[in-house]
């Protein structure tokens, strides 16, 4: 028989939190200014209630049984969600309206006028904060410090970055699927020679550091063909590559999406493309679903639903301009 959540000490609840974050009744006890006696007996309660021992005491600390570990994910979301109502004043409008977005750069900078004036049009007050995607951007999504995010994933099937190992509590949305290509000078000497594999190894790489990975898709599909870079110079962000790569004086290439062609030629009017000269199922390796993901509290957000379809319309048309 299931049990009333009216019978239930929602402050329990609190304290099976940081008992699952500090795994020590004493340093539990520090977080709630508590002596560890109380939060003892507020876990026997709690074992009680499930009819679980939740917290097994272990040399290293208390560990999870299985129970408490499918709960944590669903008790943050849940505790985040009573947080934002517990925030809620009677005075609050839509002006009040804060915006936290988690978007991929440069992708973020070709159309986020375009965003922020619609959004200004729309919640006239509203506060945007705009943060480069980076490898700490999905726990922000998932610890309810990011709106939503925006950015590439990858489409090799051993990729860490596949849509296929998002967290079931993560939705998302594909807008476009991109390919990466080749960005350099209009006077490279590469562009003397036929464009093939031979040329684009030939010639030294700059890379970007992705979501702490110095590797990705191509270098994995480079490995199938029995081949790989010479990566000489590692960078932060596709504009820095960019910006490398229009510099005079050597003979690097950079790897970028194909959307980066309109900021470069805004910026690097100097640059040009050519296709990376593989074909086939490798290539298809090679695609990148660029992504919308928000978490799943947050499908019926009428805040969230609005700006979803508000990034669609701007950023689906005009995917490859």
């Amino acid at each position: 028989m299931s049990k009333s959540l009216s019978r239930l000490d929602l402050n329990l609840l609190f304290t099976f939190q940081l008992l699952s974050q500090e795994r020590s009744v004493s340093k539990a006890a520090k977080k709630l200014n508590v002596t560890p006696s109380t939060v003892s007996k507020s876990l026997a309660k709690l074992r009680d209630w499930f009819d679980d021992p939740l917290f097994i005491k272990t040399p290293q600390g208390l560990q999870l049984t299985p129970l408490a570990q499918s709960m944590e994910h669903d008790l943050a979301d849940w505790l985040q969600m009573g947080k934002q109502l517990m925030g809620k004043r009677g005075d609050d409008t839509a002006k009040g309206l804060s915006f936290e977005l988690m978007l991929e750069s440069p992708l973020s900078l070709i159309m986020l006028n375009q965003l922020t004036q619609a959004i200004y049009q729309h919640y006239p007050d509203a506060k945007v904060k705009v943060r480069n995607w980076d490898y700490d951007s999905l726990e922000a999504i998932i610890r309810g410090e990011a709106d939503i995010g925006f950015t590439g994933r990858e489409s090799h099937p051993r990729s860490k970055e596949s849509l296929d190992l998002l967290p079931y509590f993560i939705d998302f949305e594909v807008l476009f699927t991109d390919l990466p290509q080749v960005y350099l000078r209009r006077d490279h000497p590469a562009l003397q020679e036929e464009w093939n594999i031979d040329t684009f190894l030939k010639y030294p790489h700059i890379n970007i550091l992705w979501e702490k990975s110095e590797t990705w898709a191509l270098d994995d599909v480079l490995i199938e063909l029995g081949l790989s870079r010479n990566i000489v110079l590692t960078l932060a962000s596709f504009e820095q590559s960019l910006f490398v790569a229009a510099e005079p004086h050597h003979s690097m290439m950079a790897i970028a999406p194909q959307y980066c062609e309109q900021y470069a030629r805004q910026l690097h009017p100097d640059l040009v493309t050519r296709p990376i000269p593989i074909s086939g199922e490798y290539l298809n390796k090679l695609a990148i679903p660029f992504t919308l993901i928000w978490h799943k509290r947050n499908s019926h957000n009428p805040k969230i639903t609005w700006l979803r379809s508000k990034i669609k319309a701007i950023y689906q048309p005009h995917a490859h301009d």
